[in-house]
């Protein structure tokens, strides 16, 4: 029994340290928390008063109404009324699922406009530390950016380090639609970058829809950037376990819930992301997502493809120079994420990501992952390069 226990209690060591790899190696990349900056929950306080409001002598709906039924109370609301809800409400109406497109698109920019002014004027205040002002100066570039002409806010909430998330391409009447899901530290702040914006967020998905816009201009097409789930923080615990990717994933498939119907998706799921994409893959509408490829990933929780009880094709990418390679792929006592999605015994269809440019390079320009990630968003299975040059990753498709 003695030597039972000590083995049990090596193992378990062995495990938590190998463990401990995965916050080693995010300390080592780079990526460092951003703290809240202080701002009021101004969302809070928009639900609330949209939770008392009124339309035309009506009763407001729960923002936790299913998707149909806020889209048919809308849809029972004249034109001017409806802009007088987005106007009143704009941290409501934005955040939506269910309220029309153009709709949330005009409620977030009215939302953009406030949080500015907000953030500008705190840049002036003696009350700040000159810390806090430099914050408060790159929120105000940053709304200013997400202001630009044109741009489709789909999501986007200030409280915090923020929340974001942006349509390319008309995603009404899109027959595919393909959407990122990233990984730690995706805020407000680090949703785009100038410098190799292809590892940010909006440029990922900027990228996948120019690449799939070249690969078929004719395709109906629109490709969401989904920052619209609170990421784990730099070496943060959450990092490590799934509590963060199972309340993503709620709001993931309300998202999908909302989305036209008879619309083929595709989930590209980076890093953390992928353990989110997991988390969500058993809940997710029968047919709706017909594909979900997992990069640079940590683990899907999950053992085998069978245990994400999906009907979706499951696809996996990893640069070889991808320190992720180097995270152990185990679980034990709810730290970790499980199985290498990149396992021959795992079952994804592994694909190639020749090109890429370590953990967070997979979208970047010529790369294979960026022109296989494409081909799996306009369903284009047959063009898919397979790992090491095998021709099998696509068969029976």
């Amino acid at each position: 029994m003695t030597f039972l226990y000590e083995r049990l209690s090596t193992t378990s060591v062995r495990t938590l340290l190998a463990l401990a790899v995965v916050f080693v190696m995010l300390g080592t990349t780079g990526w460092t928390a951003v703290q809240p900056h202080g701002v009021t929950n101004v969302r809070t306080a928009a639900l609330a008063a949209w939770a008392h409001g009124t339309i035309g002598a009506r009763k407001l709906p729960s923002p936790d109404s299913a998707p149909g039924r806020i889209a048919l109370f809308f849809a029972t609301l004249t034109a001017a009324q409806r802009r007088t809800l987005a106007d009143r409400y704009p941290l409501v109406v934005g955040n939506l699922n269910g309220a029309p497109l153009t709709l949330r698109y005009r409620a977030n920019r009215k939302a953009l406009v406030e949080a500015r002014a907000t953030e500008l004027a705190r840049t002036r205040s003696d009350l700040l530390t000159p810390a806090g002002r430099d914050l408060a100066e790159q929120l105000t570039d940053r709304y200013t950016s997400l202001l630009g002409h044109g741009r489709q806010i789909l999501a986007f909430d200030p409280t915090g380090v923020g929340k974001v998330a942006e349509v390319f391409g008309d995603l009404g009447s899109a027959r595919r639609v393909s959407i990122v899901v990233p990984g730690v530290d995706t805020d407000v702040l680090r949703f785009e970058r100038t410098a190799k914006p292809y590892t940010a967020l909006d440029g990922m998905a900027r990228a996948l829809y120019a690449q799939e816009r070249r690969d078929t201009p004719r395709a109906r097409t629109a490709v969401i950037a989904w920052g619209d789930y609170t990421t784990p923080s730099g070496v943060d615990l959450e990092a490590s376990t799934g509590n963060l990717a199972a309340r993503g994933a709620i709001r993931l498939r309300a998202l999908l819930t909302a989305l036209p119907q008879h619309r083929d998706v595709a989930l590209f799921c980076h890093s953390y992301g992928s353990v989110l994409c997991g988390v969500a893959a058993s809940d997710l509408a029968p047919g709706q997502v017909s594909d979900i490829a997992v990069f640079g990933s940590p683990g899907m929780r999950a053992g085998h493809v069978s245990d994400l009880h999906t009907s979706a094709h499951v696809w996996a990418a990893r640069d070889d120079g991808d320190w992720i390679s180097d995270v152990p792929h185990l679980e034990f006592a709810g730290l970790g994420h499980g199985a290498d999605p990149m396992s021959q015994s795992f079952g994804a269809r592994q694909i190639s990501a020749a090109g890429a440019q370590g953990h967070p390079g997979y979208f970047a320009p010529g790369t294979a992952s960026l022109a296989n990630f494409a081909r799996i968003g306009l369903g284009d299975y047959p063009a898919v390069a397979c790992r090491d040059g095998h021709p099998h990753c696509a068969m029976g498709l």
